[in-house]
């Protein structure tokens, strides 16, 4: 565990960020925000998407600068990027023209120092990242996995006294990822890595309690700080011991309580235009309904048991949970989702039997598909553009929101036959009624 004695590497105070609306009113994304990073700590940074997790580590590592609050680092004002902060991104992020040797020395570029101390500095940070011998290979040569420990020996070359990980695991396959992960907490417990504490984003909420000593998990609209878990647990870590899989439930009962509660208070809002909808397929709701329905489930689970019998992660597995929660087709409660009695009708229908009651929830329980249908059958000609519905929402939303939200809502809409949409006009429309 974390030493009180321990000096502060990162220290976040009243964090707020704010972007700027079409209308030139401003859309909060972080609302105060305290994070305090000590040395020898992982702290992760937990949340479903549109949570403003990769805002908070651009913060974080000085790319830009938060609205209001403060932000040291190493108990100076972070103003910009530091030489002792570092990254790892999601994506491999490796120039395809330069060598694995070239690519890691680019991490010393801004530190000037002599052209035999940057090749000593790279040589080493390849053999302990496990490269060692594909100093001359090309990115194109290395699998993903060998690529992102690339990117690993990039960040640690100039000795960092902070290493920022966004994502850092999410765009390997299961296998590549949990060796790397192994790898890495392996050189990170045995005190061989530069770094003196490490602040990770990950929306896998079993990496974060594999990885973190404390673990913060992000409501959104805006991003807020939920909960602070600590994991008392030694490393290595079990996933099948039971302290582990409580903190793990603990975790989803506290993000489905809080997408439950979002939930309720936007649909009491006037129009309801402020729901956020994340996108999830018919087929995937209907996929799902399914998968709930059958032995052993019989129509209700536990989330984390669910995601780990799927392969599902936060960012797959909620979304189509928030689905069936706010057409009504399942109930979240806790860390688990049971299926109402529309659900079950839904699973016993036919494509027609499910169009018709997919379309009667949509108007009943999404007031924006209700909102669209309404528009189209007053107007003249029963058409719209999705400009129109786009600058209604980004009242209340960023406009990335905007966007998904609406497209969630055409793929429901066509579906159910509510209404069709022309992508290459970008109108809405009804058919006309046949005669």
């Amino acid at each position: 565990m974390v030493e009180q004695t321990q000096q502060v590497v990162l220290d976040l105070r009243q964090v707020r960020m704010a972007f700027a609306k079409r209308s030139g009113e401003s859309l909060t994304v972080l609302d105060d925000v305290n994070l305090t990073l000590k040395e020898g700590e992982i702290r992760g940074l937990l949340g479903r998407s549109g949570s403003g997790k990769s805002t908070l580590m651009r913060i974080a590592g000085g790319l830009i600068r938060p609205t209001s609050g403060e932000v040291l680092y190493c108990g100076r004002p972070l103003r910009e990027p530091s030489e002792g902060i570092a990254m790892v991104f999601q994506t491999f992020a490796l120039y395809p023209w330069l060598t694995v040797l070239e690519n890691v020395e680019l991490g010393l570029d801004a530190l000037a120092l002599p052209r035999a101390e940057c090749r000593r500095r790279a040589l080493a940070a390849i053999d302990l990242i496990g490269l060692d011998g594909f100093e001359s290979a090309y990115p194109r040569e290395l699998s993903g996995g060998m690529r992102q420990r690339v990117g690993f020996a990039r960040a640690i070359v100039c000795n960092p006294t902070l290493l920022l990980m966004d994502e850092a695991f999410s765009a390997l396959d299961v296998l590549t990822a949990e060796t790397l992960r192994t790898d890495f907490l392996d050189l990170w417990t045995e005190g061989q890595l530069p770094i003196k504490a490490v602040l990770l984003v990950t929306h896998n909420i079993e990496e974060a309690v594999l990885m973190c000593d404390r673990i913060l998990v992000l409501s959104s609209n805006p991003g807020r700080i939920a909960a602070d878990i600590p994991v008392p647990l030694r490393h290595p870590r079990n996933r099948l011991d039971r302290a582990f899989r409580d903190i793990v439930d603990d975790i989803y009962a506290i993000l489905t309580s809080r997408m439950t509660e979002s939930i309720g208070a936007l649909t009491k809002v006037p129009g309801g235009l402020m729901q956020t909808v994340t996108h999830a397929s018919v087929n995937r709701i209907g996929g799902l309904i399914e998968a709930l329905m059958a032995p052993p489930y019989n129509g209700e689970a536990e989330l984390a048991e669910l995601a780990d019998e799927l392969s599902y992660e936060v960012d797959d597995l909620f979304p189509i949970a928030e689905a069936l929660h706010i057409l009504e087709f399942a109930e979240l409660k806790e860390s688990t989702i049971k299926i109402t009695s529309a659900g079950r009708v839904y699973a016993q229908g036919g494509t027609e039997d499910r169009k018709r009651l997919f379309r009667e929830h949509l108007l009943r329980f999404v007031p924006l598909a209700a909102h669209i249908r309404q528009v189209l059958d007053q107007r003249e000609g029963h058409t719209a553009p999705r400009a129109r519905f786009e600058y209604e929402l980004e009242d209340h939303m960023t406009r990335k929101h905007a966007e998904k939200t609406l497209q969630a809502i055409i793929d429901w809409g066509r579906f159910a036959e509510l209404f069709d949409y022309d992508d290459k006009t970008r109108r809405f429309r009804l058919e006309p009624p046949e005669e």
